[in-house]
């Protein structure tokens, strides 16, 4: 009997996460492979696939099909991360998705274990990772060392990526209705690589009466939609140089609901934090979803309203195999 994975029979895939937000990666070097959204959102499934917040293919950037790829195959980007969201549309780009995808390249020996950096393609440009320092671990000798993990262990391997450029637009006013929230609240647009919109809220109370069970309604809705973060301001850290302001978030991703993390949306979440805190607040936070915790770091410009940016948290293996 032809079954919905027929076509990717022989295929081998890994599972792996970054703060909980979990991907099924399948391995085609030479781009042979075609993905329909349908055998996505089958694979991705946590009842009839393998179960993940999305589905990444490996692939050759020079190999992919995919429009713009020869060009960073030319600029160093080997490998290019076909990105698609848990429902099987197509996502421009994933903050924890492009971690895990670094690491799985070490992991199989597509990229050496020492290298200074990688450079990954996406439908959002070029992003380079780098091995990083694992802040609840201490130092990180070589980048060998910080590639290792054991299923089901420590997060013991971070990375830190450029995330290139984001945008912010005041003048984009959206009303964003929750179930679990009394009244519409007010959201930041705010652009990195993937739409978003940022909601402030008061207390943590209220970030946990949120019901994401079904996608928030915004009003306007956005041309291409949105993510929709939800954030709740702690005190600051200042005994580390220049401070770290941090928050908490909880978020649905457009295309797949509820996730246990976003790193783009964590990238969002920082970068109206900052926004809404004055130009004299930290450049660097912390964000702790509830997979676990991530780093940002902000570099505006003059204006305020634009700059780039930088994601850094644990890359995780938990599993790999053969699609029968």
């Amino acid at each position: 009997m032809n079954t919905p994975f027929a076509a990717l029979a022989g295929t081998r895939f890994h599972k792996g996460h970054g703060t909980e937000n979990d991907f099924v990666l399948l391995e085609d070097d030479g781009g042979d492979l075609t993905l329909h959204p349908e055998t996505v959102a089958l694979l991705a499934d946590r009842r009839t696939g393998l179960g993940g917040d999305g589905v990444i293919r490996i692939v050759r950037s020079a190999d992919s099909g995919i429009p713009g790829a020869d060009a960073q195959a030319a600029d160093g980007a080997e490998w290019f991360m076909d990105y698609y969201n848990h429902d099987g549309s197509l996502s421009e780009m994933c903050g924890n998705g492009v971690r895990v995808f670094a690491h799985t390249l070490v992991a199989t020996g597509r990229v050496p274990a020492d290298a200074a950096e990688i450079k990954v393609g996406t439908r959002d440009g070029i992003k380079t990772v780098r091995t990083t320092l694992n802040p609840a671990l201490g130092e990180v000798d070589t980048a060998t060392e910080a590639a290792a993990t054991t299923p089901g262990g420590p997060e013991d391997a971070w990375y830190t990526v450029d995330m290139g450029s984001w945008s912010l637009d005041e003048r984009a006013e959206v009303l964003v209705t929750t179930a679990g929230i009394d009244v519409a609240r007010p959201g930041l647009s705010v652009e990195t690589g993937n739409p978003h919109t940022v909601v402030a809220l008061a207390e943590a109370a209220e970030l946990a009466a949120a019901d994401l069970r079904d996608a928030p309604v915004l009003e306007p809705v956005p041309p291409h939609g949105s993510n929709v973060e939800f954030i709740v301001m702690e005190p600051a850290r200042s005994d580390i140089a220049g401070g770290e302001g941090a928050l908490r978030m909880r978020v649905s991703e457009r295309g797949v609901g509820e996730t246990r993390s976003c790193g783009t949306g964590a990238c969002a979440a920082a970068i109206a934090a900052h926004h809404w805190a004055g130009p004299t607040s930290p450049l660097q936070w912390r964000v702790d979803v509830p997979g676990g915790r991530l780093r940002i770091g902000i570099t505006p410009d003059q204006t305020g309203d634009r700059g780039t940016v930088t994601l850094a948290g644990p890359a995780v293996l938990v599993a790999e195999g053969t699609l029968d």
